[in-house]
């Protein structure tokens, strides 16, 4: 089985579920090592998103269509640092999956290339308290299960419970990126809202994949 344009709609919608029913929870993970806007930057975001797919004229023609619209409109309505990580992740994402149908490796690049985006747009690494300790696990995830042969969905369930132990593996570390690394030794001890919002994303592909 192959996931086409109505599963990349359904995951922004599913995406936007999970992201409004979270809000609250990112906000106030956010609050304790940022600056309290990830959960409402993300929400207006993804409202805003799906108010774009609502108005489509005709449906997309490939994957990496929806994941652009997705990528546009983030990075112009989303504030702070998520809106041009998860803009240039959703970005690179579009232009490896641009085509009708993606199979488990096409699953596989697409995930690799929203990895090498948020990496190259946050200059960050694993171990340093950003939603990068989420993704570099699903992508590597992903990867371990297309190679066994796995489905593209169940390529997307593996992703999405690394990216859960990975969002939980921030929670001693001391953050060394962003705002949270003003706190130092003060920020361990809490889940990074990236990671934890990049979580709550896999799992909203992994979900409509099924």
């Amino acid at each position: 089985m192959t996931l086409d344009v109505a599963w990349a709609i359904d995951w922004v919608r599913r995406s936007a579920a999970t992201v409004k029913e979270h809000r609250e929870e990112l906000i106030e993970l956010d609050r304790q090592i940022g600056d309290g806007d990830h959960g409402e930057n993300l929400n207006r975001g993804f409202t805003a998103v799906v108010g774009k797919l609502d108005a489509l004229e005709s449906p997309p023609g490939d994957v990496g269509e929806v994941l652009k619209l997705v990528a546009t409109t983030l990075m112009s309505t989303v504030g702070g640092a998520a809106g041009p990580l998860y803009g240039t992740a959703y970005l690179r994402a579009a232009k490896a999956a641009a085509v009708p149908e993606l199979d488990a490796n096409g699953v596989v690049a697409m995930l690799e290339a929203a990895l090498e985006g948020i990496v190259a747009r946050g200059k960050a690494t694993t171990g340093e308290k950003t939603m990068v300790d989420a993704w570099t696990p699903a992508t590597e995830a992903a990867v371990a299960a297309a190679d066994e042969g796995a489905a593209p969905a169940a390529v997307l369930a593996a992703a999405a419970d690394a990216a859960t132990r990975g969002a939980e593996s921030t929670i001693p570390l001391v953050a060394t990126k962003g705002r949270a690394s003003y706190l130092g030794e003060r920020s361990a001890g809490h889940l990074d809202p990236g990671a934890r919002s990049t979580e709550l994303i896999l799992h909203a592909a992994a979900e409509a994949a099924q």
